[in-house]
């Protein structure tokens, strides 16, 4: 029973496995889209760029791993039932409890890994993330400006950075704004440094010539200056976001409710993120059991299992929108609570019950029709 055991558990590992793998790499792509303006307009480096799709990778876990696993269960289950494997387990004396074994256990191990991923690695993910983006957002200079291009910062702004510097200045700097009605300005300077205000960032610029022409009067003037501020106009934050309930933690979400501070739509939102990470990582040992319950439970037949897989699949599916619409009801009413609760119980008790009650002999139709005689015989 051992050997029979690992033998089911590495299938569906193996199938979990690239499931996750496929699904997760589609929805890295398709997130990646999000941020290829930051390549083109901030000139990030790959690097980077990797780390900050990185980051949103665990919560998109969180989401597919479930779906995941039930994919793997419904596909090794059914294969083993059309290659006859189940028929034998059970002519065997195998019940559909012990097959079912191998399910549990890794939905029970993927229970215990979103936990930690939903209240330790996803919190770290977002606040990593969130620095990550903000210092990109905000226009580090050497983010800001490749060198021997010109950046158009608005529409009525140009710069151009010749060099970057190691000591985190840049040099060889021209700054060509037509931002204020009627008058356009040329500013050039040996160098410049970077600074990050309220206002948002502004380059001081060191040893340069300000060129300015008025197009009402056709009025010229140049300036010479030893030191010389420029405001690119681009609205910068004081610091990161820290409003975002995934980086609370568990203890902050569940006592959101007496927190006087927030308001009540807060208040219920934070709440209701701290019963979803417990309600969500057992969505796993659900899904897996109804992946392999309808499979264990129903009699071989020739032409497939299709209606049980359909079943299955239903059934996984409406969990799945009764979980998002009691959240939504749940936060505008917290008697709606206690469905997000009763949405996993009762498949994981029904389930559990079908398992466990005595299974029913495989039934063979024979369509061999006897001869004259036969009966007789």
């Amino acid at each position: 029973m051992k050997k029979l055991n690992i033998y089911i558990t590495k299938q569906i590992i193996i199938g979990f496995l690239l499931v996750s793998f496929s699904l997760m790499s589609i929805i890295w792509l398709s997130q990646s889209l999000r941020f290829l303006d930051l390549i083109a307009s901030k000139g990030i480096s790959t690097g980077i760029f990797i780390e900050l799709t990185s980051l949103l990778m665990p919560r998109i876990f969180t989401i597919l791993a479930p779906i995941s696993l039930f994919a793997a269960v419904l596909f090794v289950y059914n294969r083993m039932l059309s290659d006859r494997e189940l028929v034998v387990m059970k002519a065997a004396g195998i019940s559909p409890w012990q097959l079912a074994k191998p399910s549990i256990f890794i939905g029970s191990l993927l229970v215990f890994a979103n936990i930690y991923v939903l209240n330790i690695g996803i919190p770290k993910a977002e606040n990593a993330f969130n620095d990550l983006e903000w210092k990109v957002k905000n226009n580090i200079s050497h983010l800001m400006f490749r060198e021997g291009e010109f950046t158009t910062l608005q529409p009525e702004l140009t710069v151009f950075i010749t060099t970057h510097e190691d000591d985190g200045t840049v040099g060889g700097i021209l700054i060509n704004d037509e931002r204020t009605p009627q008058k356009k300005s040329t500013t050039t300077a040996e160098k410049g440094i970077i600074i990050k205000t309220e206002k948002g960032p502004r380059i001081v610029l060191i040893n340069g010539t300000r060129q300015e022409i008025s197009l009402k009067d056709n009025q010229f003037s140049s300036v010479n200056f030893t030191k010389y501020s420029v405001d690119f106009g681009i609205k910068g934050t004081k610091s990161r976001r820290k409003d975002s309930v995934r980086v609370r933690s568990f203890s902050e979400l569940m006592g959101a409710l007496d927190d006087s501070s927030l308001p009540q739509t807060e208040r219920y939102k934070w709440f209701i993120e701290g019963n979803k990470r417990i309600t969500t990582p057992l969505l796993s040992i659900v899904y897996a059991l109804l992946g392999c319950t309808g499979l264990l439970i129903s009699n071989f037949n020739r032409r497939g299992q299709t209606k049980t897989i359909a079943l299955s699949l239903t059934s996984v599916i409406f969990i799945q929108a009764l979980d998002l619409i009691s959240g939504n009801l749940a936060s505008k009413n917290l008697a709606w609570l206690i469905l997000m609760y009763l949405n996993v119980i009762i498949p994981f008790v029904f389930c559990i019950i079908l398992l466990l009650l005595p299974g029913k002999p495989e039934h063979h139709r024979n369509n061999h029709k006897p001869v004259s005689g036969e009966d007789d015989a």
